[in-house]
């Protein structure tokens, strides 16, 4: 084992700089390869690829591909067969994320869980961030062994990465071919570029902070949108879990209300099986409820093995956040976002982020209950209104109206106009009983009625109109709400709203039409509700992926349907149409 420290600077070096740059990338490498003066001749010569190294890492400003694309490179200019990022969680604990290059998806799939960080060769690099070279990593004492079918490695080089002067992680190679080890000038190389892939770090992170922001965001206006678009309470407390599910990027979604026998109930659920979970209430004797009812957020690394996770529901969960939804001084419930079991921890911006959308959602929540509340006041107010006027004007009428007709019926002679007559007045009876009747109707508050399926969609086109930045036209064709049922209803909810996602990830559509046709028929005759949501965008690449259209087959399968895609709405079919149909 030789462990490697930096090279003195020259005299004239600049000190280091390990933040975002504000110049560009050539003066970057301009100023970080000026201690390179004065090497040898086969040091000099590799500077070339060194800089064409450093502008390779710089371009883009996705973060996980610019970790990919500083992996290869780095691979490429050490000449080594493996190479890795490890990226230091928020607390400088262990890993937060680990990127290789290398691996075959078939080697990476049979190794199973990355690796934590906590202890080993890695561990001691997060403890102790200076660069590493190994002739035989396996024998150095700090060593623990690899996991089972992790391909053998034995020479290694390590350098930490900074970025604007804190740690972001470390940059790993092993195996350099045809040699018995990394040499002084591999190390050399390595530094500089671990230099330049902390300004590209930098910039990424930067970028991907701005659009997780724009997300969270258009999250909150989805869901204000929604909530006082005039949705039930059910369908209220749904929009919320199913915009922190997508936005947390979480395996679940749940509002949590306050429990009639204390506690907390899971009043609505975004998730793949959401009727395990529906219903279930934490009880009062969790200390994570007196927090949350607290108005206290709750961070749990590992659901499944935090002893203030009390339910059994907790065990199929890992990272989660727990978090009240408080406004004005009053908590109306909580929100959580559980990650499946070793998930990748949230970051301390997701937390913020998070964090500031429960509360934009508890204020919506808020606003939604008062407009609810002044709609129905109001429907109140005209109901009292029509019950006064049909007490104090209609019965009072047909009342004198039977009075002048009993009169005439005992003034007259004639037993057929008596008859006749008497017959009228029993009628006028019966209408008085039945205004009265509904006298009384008027008075009852009204029962909340689901909202059908034709108004939920229309709400998916709503919510998806933001991010999308226009409205998608939509048309109904026969009776949706009397012909599909509910679990028919729900699928084709999930189908529309996995669509619209897809055409604003990837269609890059100026025009969308939704139409839902409950007069279709299946290919064996069986009638059927069809979605048809078509775009103008760019279609569906070959070789793309396909995971959102297999969802959509998969759903539409269970039931006894089908799902299908083909040309779009643009000029020669361009764009993409999708098709999705369940017997009624």
């Amino acid at each position: 084992m030789s462990v490697q420290q930096d090279p003195p600077a020259s005299a004239d070096s600049p000190p280091p700089r390990g933040g975002v740059a504000s110049h560009d990338s050539l003066a970057a490498a301009a100023e970080a390869t000026r201690g390179l003066q004065g090497l040898s001749t086969e040091l000099t010569a590799r500077v070339p690829h060194l800089l064409e190294a450093m502008r390779s890492v710089g371009t883009g400003l996705e973060l996980h591909s610019t970790l990919d694309r500083i992996c290869e490179t780095a691979a490429a200019l050490a000449d080594a067969r493996y190479a890795a990022i490890g990226v230091v969680g928020g607390e400088g604990e262990g890993l937060s994320d680990f990127v290789t290059y290398g691996v075959s998806g078939t080697e990476a799939a049979a190794i199973g869980r990355l690796p934590a960080g906590h202890k080993g060769l890695l561990g001691a690099l997060i403890a102790d961030p200076e660069p590493l070279r190994l002739a035989d990593l396996t024998a150095d004492p700090r060593f623990e062994g690899f996991p089972p079918h992790h391909p053998p490695m034995r020479t290694f080089l390590g350098v930490p990465i900074r970025v604007q002067d804190r740690i972001f992680g470390n940059l790993y190679l092993a195996e350099k071919k045809g040699a018995e080890e990394f040499n002084d000038y591999d190390l050399h190389m390595l530094r500089v570029l671990a230099t330049e892939a902390g300004i590209a770090i930098g910039n990424a992170r930067l970028y991907e902070a701005a659009r997780q922001r724009e997300r969270w965001i258009d999250g909150s206006v989805a869901v204000t949108t929604a909530l006082l678009s005039g949705e039930g309470v059910d369908d209220a407390l749904t929009v919320v879990a199913e915009q922190a599910r997508r936005l947390a990027d979480s395996a679940a979604g749940m509002v949590l209300l306050p429990a009639a026998e204390g506690g907390l109930e899971i009043a609505a659920v975004s998730a793949d099986d959401p009727g395990e979970s529906l219903g279930q209430v934490i009880p009062v004797e969790s200390p994570i409820v007196a927090l949350l009812l607290a108005g206290e957020a709750v961070f749990v690394q590992d659901s499944a093995t935090d002893p203030r996770m009390i339910t059994k529901i907790a065990e199929r969960y890992g990272p989660s956040m727990l978090l009240p939804l408080h406004s004005g001084g009053r908590v109306l419930g909580a929100l959580a976002t559980p990650r499946a079991r070793g998930g990748k921890q949230f970051t301390e911006a997701e937390r913020t982020l998070a964090t500031q959308f429960a509360s934009q959602a508890a204020l919506a929540l808020m606003m939604a209950e008062s407009q609810r509340d002044r709609e129905r006041l109001a429907v109140y107010e005209d109901r009292d209104r029509i019950a006064r006027d049909l007490h104090d004007l209609v019965i009072q009428r047909l009342f004198a109206t039977g009075m002048m007709l009993e009169s005439a019926q005992r003034r007259s002679i004639v037993p057929e106009v008596q008859v006749g007559v008497g017959k009228a007045v029993d009628e006028l009876d019966v209408t008085i009983q039945e205004i009265r009747t509904a006298i009384f109707a008027l008075q009852q508050g009204p029962a909340e009625a689901p909202s059908g399926l034709r108004t939920r969609v229309l709400r998916e086109i709503n919510m998806a109109s933001v991010p999308l930045g226009f409205k998608p036209a939509h048309r109904f064709v026969g009776p949706v709400d009397a012909m599909v049922g509910e679990l028919t209803g729900k699928n084709l909810i999930a189908a529309l709203r996995e669509t619209l996602s897809n055409a604003f990830r990837h269609a890059d559509a100026s025009r969308i039409e939704v139409v839902v046709d409950a007069t279709a028929t299946l290919a064996d005759g069986r009638r059927s509700v069809r979605l048809t949501v078509a775009d103008d965008g760019v279609g569906i690449p070959e070789g793309g992926r396909r995971s959102g259209l297999r969802n959509l087959a998969r759903r539409a399968e269970a039931l006894g349907g089908a799902s299908s895609y083909g040309p779009g709405l643009g000029d020669g079919g361009g764009g993409t149409t999708v098709v999705w149909e369940a017997p009624l």
